[in-house]
């Protein structure tokens, strides 16, 4: 054994076996049992079928804007629960500092929460007493809340589920409020389209002095037939006549003025109605006529697309008032019976292997720089 020897070895006991002796009189004497609590759970979207014509228009009117994806809020409730906020919520009603305080006269300012006031000491211990998980795939997560006391821990773990299930409600009520939101200014748009073609329909006819233009050119046609009757047996009984007395008898003179008045309002009643003519009583009857479909499709129009938004807006009302995204939980939290951590063992072996490896690298870089001299 030489000097180098005995050098080596007091390295080796000052910078590992005591070390490691001293974290393992810590971890054993000093450092708190931590109890660990678990959840899981996940987002699951509630789904009403509603069968029936009104269901499928306002399935086609309006629920596109319902929809969502489960795995997207995962995502943001995933980051809230990592937030700010987060913990600013569970320490305002649990006190995290007292709870992460070892119980009793137990000092361990390893473990134990040992910063200031600020929400960022907390939040940074938090990390390290809370572990998060997420499943990308199935959109699970998981959680693990530790605490000096198993009751705590527990009590974190239900805190964690009901303020994340309440942030899920309120992003879901906000969802709900813009479909409901948008649903009426559908509906608010079509009401005035509607009243609007209603109100042009009244002021056509207002004007115009009738109701249908296809009842008066029923009614016209009607006419016009009785008047073509009367000009035909106008006709016979004149030519029956005519056939039986003189030129000048006065009852041909009479039907044959009937025949004229009956020709004359025979043309009267076709130029009404545009029928072998092209004056402007014609242009008239077909411009009102024209006006009129156009007016009484605009109408039929604005009452379809009212009942679609009428049906959309009540249909996007009622899944206002339930609630259409909610976390279930398929791991209550749990109450530990046995502290799983610190994990002593593990930590020891740890801290051992990188003292040995730290040790064994300065070693070997002091040996080498000796020997170069």
């Amino acid at each position: 054994m030489t000097r180098l020897h005995w050098a080596v070895l007091l390295s080796l006991a000052l910078g590992v076996i005591l070390p490691a002796l001293v974290t393992a009189g810590y971890l054993w004497t000093r450092a708190a049992d931590q109890f660990a609590s678990r959840v899981g759970f996940s987002i699951r979207q509630s789904s009403v079928s509603q069968g029936g014509l009104l269901g499928g228009i306002a399935g086609l009117a309006g629920m596109s804007r319902l929809s969502g994806n489960t795995a997207d809020d995962a995502a943001i409730l995933d980051e809230y629960l990592r937030s700010h906020d987060l913990v600013a919520t569970i320490d305002a009603d649990l006190d995290l500092r007292a709870l992460w305080t070892p119980p009793g006269s137990q000092v361990d300012p390893v473990f134990a929460f040992t910063g200031s006031d600020a929400i960022e000491d907390l939040q940074r211990y938090w990390e390290r007493m809370v572990r998060v998980r997420r499943d990308g795939g199935t959109g699970l997560i998981s959680v693990q809340a530790r605490a000096f006391d198993p009751h705590d821990a527990r009590a974190i773990a239900r805190a964690i589920f009901k303020t994340g299930s309440d942030e899920i409600n309120r992003l879901s009520a906000i969802a709900q409020g813009d479909t409901i939101r948008l649903a009426q200014l559908d509906l608010d748009e079509a009401e005035a389209r509607l009243v609007t073609a209603h109100a042009a329909l009244t002021e056509f006819r207002n004007r115009n002095q009738i109701i249908d233009p296809a009842l008066g050119l029923q009614g016209q046609m009607g006419l016009l037939s009785t008047l073509q009757e009367q000009l035909a047996r106008a006709l016979i009984n004149h030519d029956l006549l005519a056939g039986t007395t003189r030129a000048d008898d006065p009852r041909l003179t009479r039907l044959g003025r009937e025949v004229e008045v009956i020709k004359a309002r025979i043309d009267s009643e076709k130029a009404k109605l545009g029928l072998g003519g092209t004056g402007d009583a014609a242009d008239v009857y077909a411009t009102l006529v024209g006006g009129y479909e156009r007016l009484s499709i605009e109408r039929n129009f604005a009452e379809q697309a009212y009942l679609a938004a009428r049906t959309a807006f009540d249909r996007a009302r009622g899944e206002a008032r339930r609630q259409s995204r909610y976390l279930a939980a398929h791991v209550p939290p749990t109450l530990p019976e046995t502290a799983e951590y610190p994990r002593r063992v593990r930590i020891l072996i740890l801290v051992a292997g990188f003292l040995f490896l730290g040790w064994s690298l300065a070693v070997l870089t002091w040996i080498s720089l000796r020997d170069r001299r």
